[in-house]
């Protein structure tokens, strides 16, 4: 975006999931655009985490780095008070933490599988909101759900776990929009097809890659950066009259 006012100017953002792929895009997209501070949620890997916040400080934003685990309950409260405290406030929520751990067929699934891929998924979507709630009042800020096309297709090869849980998150999206309207907090939803993250290193084969990339119209994967744009638009004033909506950005891999 060139000239103009910036898009995000002057919003606390937290993002969940934010040391990678898109929840990283979206972090160095939103300084851009004029956000401070931001936070950065991750579990695991600090070096990672501390990638993305130098990206935010290029930008010229104040990151804040939150490491919890945000399929512990408490863990996910401590992390929003901790954001709050630090910044003073909470505009935007980006509810991007999520994986599919691994492929796996349903006939012979572990139950510890599909209960550890709902729990990262679905389980720390509704934690963290949960805990955001009061503090988005305040603001009457936004939400925006990092699901997935896995959610209208059933996913690809061993994956109906993650396709469930994000399919989850798609109904969560509608139901909480309705329920937060009255506050003036707007819930939206982003669904990507297949995107070149880490997500992909991890979980697929080159094969299954180019059999998505040529599921695409587009033939090619998506890119984190072009997940980020949706999410900080529907994290705007841009886009004031929008609720309850899913925006896929999948290429021409589906339909609705």
């Amino acid at each position: 975006m060139t000239g103009g006012s910036k898009r995000l100017e002057g919003k606390r953002v937290l993002i969940t999931g934010a040391s990678t792929g898109i929840g990283r895009a979206c972090a160095i997209l939103a300084a851009r655009e004029g956000a401070s501070p931001i936070g950065i949620n991750f579990a695991a890997h600090p070096e990672e985490a501390e990638e993305t916040a130098r990206g935010v400080q290029r930008e010229g934003a104040l990151p804040i780095l939150l490491q919890a685990d945000v399929t512990i309950e408490d863990q996910a409260q401590r992390m929003v008070e901790e954001f709050r405290a630090r910044a003073g406030g909470l505009d935007v929520l980006v509810n991007n933490a999520g994986a599919l751990l691994q492929r796996h067929p349903i006939e012979n699934m572990p139950t510890e599988l599909w209960r550890r891929v709902f729990a990262l998924n679905a389980d720390g979507t509704f934690f963290v909101t949960r805990a955001a709630i009061p503090y988005l009042k305040q603001s009457r800020g936004s939400i925006v759900n990092i699901t997935s096309v896995a959610a209208y297709t059933g996913g690809g090869p061993g994956s109906v776990h993650y396709a469930s849980a994000k399919g989850a998150m798609a109904t969560f999206t509608i139901g909480l929009a309705k329920e937060l309207a009255p506050y003036g907090i707007r819930v939206n939803a982003v669904a990507p097809g297949p995107i070149a993250t880490p997500f992909h290193e991890r979980f697929s084969s080159p094969e299954q890659v180019q059999q998505f990339e040529q599921s695409t119209l587009l033939r090619r994967l998506g890119r984190a950066e072009e997940v980020a744009e949706v999410v900080i638009f529907l994290a705007s004033d841009a886009a004031s009259y929008i609720t309850g909506c899913t925006i896929d950005v999948n290429g021409g891999m589906y339909f609705r």
